[in-house]
């Protein structure tokens, strides 16, 4: 690092448990993320100011005016401009020293595999259960960290599946791919504009203590919130014996 890199991460630096090295992992790591929306902003603005140096964000959707309620990397004067470029200016502006790839495209298995694979850290702040099981299945098979989170209403949630740990469960293990999940999306039932910031703050977090090599309990826990009661709630989360993702996946 040179001395205004040092002086950037000041703060990080003068935790004992990032330091120098921990800050050098995060200049060196490569995040996926899935959405510039809700979710992504808080999550990439917050992988930017702590100098992860490759982030990469997917997502074919235009800023709106409904969006700037709570997606908070955007601004009015960019309604109508691809989320994706919204969210790079945005970063740049906080941390020009990142590099960012925006990638104006809706994520589907050939795009995910091939990204992926190139990450070292995959973040799905997508809105729908089919990108979010296409998302799960790429990093099974990549065997990459999977920062979950979501959030509609008053309720969040968020956890974390890393499929290199051979007692890890994946998203599929708590959320079949068979099942009859309704979709629910913000434009029918609205969001708590501070909700998506909780969550999407928390996928940072785990994110960063991820590549940096802290403990990261969220692997075996998924944690909810009810926001309008300021309430947390927790499942064990443990891997499915038949899963159709990941049980072949931990038998190799």
């Amino acid at each position: 690092m040179n001395d205004k890199q040092l002086l950037r991460y000041s703060r990080h630096i003068l935790l004992d448990d990032i330091g120098i090295e921990g800050q050098q992992r995060l200049l060196a790591a490569k995040a996926l993320i899935i959405g510039a929306g809700g979710l992504g902003s808080p999550v990439a603005l917050y992988l930017a100011t702590a100098g992860v140096g490759h982030i990469t964000v997917m997502d074919d959707d235009v800023v709106d005016l409904t969006n700037l309620q709570r997606q908070i990397a955007h601004t009015t004067a960019r309604i109508g401009q691809t989320k994706v470029e919204s969210l790079k200016q945005s970063l740049a502006a906080i941390n020009p020293e990142i590099q960012v790839q925006a990638l104006p495209l809706r994520a589907d298995a050939a795009l995910l595999d091939q990204w992926v694979s190139q990450a070292d850290i995959v973040l799905d702040c997508c809105d729908n259960f089919r990108t979010r099981h296409a998302i799960n299945r790429a990093c099974v098979t990549h065997r990459k960290p999977l920062v979950s989170g979501a959030a509609i209403a008053f309720d969040g949630q968020i956890s974390l599946f890393d499929s290199a740990q051979p007692d890890s469960p994946c998203y599929a293990c708590l959320f079949p791919p068979d099942s009859q999940v309704d979709e629910v999306r913000c434009a029918t039932m609205g969001v708590f504009a501070p909700l998506v910031g909780i969550i999407g703050s928390m996928q940072a977090a785990e994110a960063l203590k991820w590549l940096i090599g802290l403990p990261t309990p969220l692997a075996h826990r998924l944690q909810m919130l009810d926001a309008r009661r300021m309430e947390w709630n927790a499942i064990e989360v443990r891997p499915t014996p038949d899963c159709p993702v990941c049980a072949q996946a931990r038998r190799n």
